[in-house]
């Protein structure tokens, strides 16, 4: 009996899926600097995880699904949410208490890199071609065409928050690769479940490190908590499992490539901000390294096969 493979999904729809979720992650780095102004980074994101956690375990139950019940699964998403959630986020958080929103978006734009690096040494699920590792090249040049190098001079100074983006992208990267375990489970599912675990986790630190009882957070801080609950976590979370599903570890965090070219392109929009020659043909690298690592090869059939 010849064995059933699944269709190839829509490249055209995964790859605007894509670039929406570069959009939503990218507009998470500012909605974090706005939020740490006056909320401590622990409280930030618990609140973060618990918000979109129960916005989408409300959508599921309107939409008549069901969360798994069994222990495995359970520590899975545990597991999960200290990868994707838990620990990048707060450390991204701290570091942004210091550095600038586009500096944390630079920096933490590597985990393409990390990603690619572990599926070669450990992971090993997915074939890993010249065109990805170009892939990997062009993104990374790409990024520093449009940053430009003065953007980078201040690389030396505080290290330490720079460090700990950095370590935060080699998270999202593990956590990209422990994501395919949940292929056989909605994606709905596999977000809300990562995010009440990491709200479980996190919302005992709060209460104990920060008391946000005595907190008297800004009415900014708390928009940009609301929207980087709902719009860059619940939202994101989902499109991010499809796209594990559908792209792959890799594909799939190449989206951090678009981030800071998309925040380009706000600038130019709605600030006013020009871009140098060097900055166009930054965005022509990351165009060709994003396509390199999610659009698949053609299989070339033999000669004489049957169609």
């Amino acid at each position: 009996m010849e064995e059933s493979h699944p269709r190839h999904p829509n490249m055209a729809v995964e790859l605007a899926l894509l670039v929406l979720l570069a959009t939503l992650w990218g507009a998470s780095y500012t909605f974090i600097k706005l939020g740490v102004a006056t909320i401590p980074p622990i409280t930030l994101i618990a609140a973060r995880t618990a918000i979109a956690g129960v916005l989408l375990l409300a959508i599921m139950q309107w939409r008549g699904l069901k969360m798994p019940r069994d222990a495995a699964t359970w520590r899975r998403f545990m597991f999960q949410a200290c990868l994707n959630s838990v620990i990048p986020w707060t450390m991204i958080a701290w570091g942004e208490r210091s550095l600038d929103a586009g500096l944390a978006t630079i920096l933490n734009s590597t985990s393409p890199i990390f990603t690619f690096f572990l599926t070669l040494s450990v992971a090993r699920h997915e074939v890993l071609t010249s065109r990805k590792l170009l892939g990997v090249v062009a993104g990374m040049a790409g990024i520093c065409l449009i940053v430009g190098v003065q953007a980078l001079a201040g690389l030396g100074e505080q290290l330490t928050a720079q460090i700990v983006t950095v370590l935060a992208a080699i998270c999202y990267a593990g956590a990209a690769i422990f994501s395919r375990g949940f292929k056989d489970l909605d994606p709905m599912a596999s977000a809300a479940g990562s995010l009440l675990c990491g709200a479980a986790i996190l919302i005992p630190l709060s209460l104990v490190v920060d008391q946000p009882w005595t907190l008297a957070p800004s009415a900014s801080s708390l928009l940009a908590l609301s929207g980087l609950a709902v719009f860059s976590t619940a939202f994101a979370f989902v499109i991010y499992f499809r796209l594990i599903q559908t792209l792959g570890s890799v594909g799939t965090t190449a989206q951090a490539y678009l981030r800071v070219p998309i925040g380009v392109a706000l600038g130019v929009l709605f600030l006013g901000e020009s871009l140098a020659p060097t900055a166009w043909i930054g965005l022509a690298c990351v165009v060709v390294g994003v396509a390199a690592m999610t659009i698949p090869a053609r299989k070339v059939a033999p000669i004489g096969a049957s169609s």
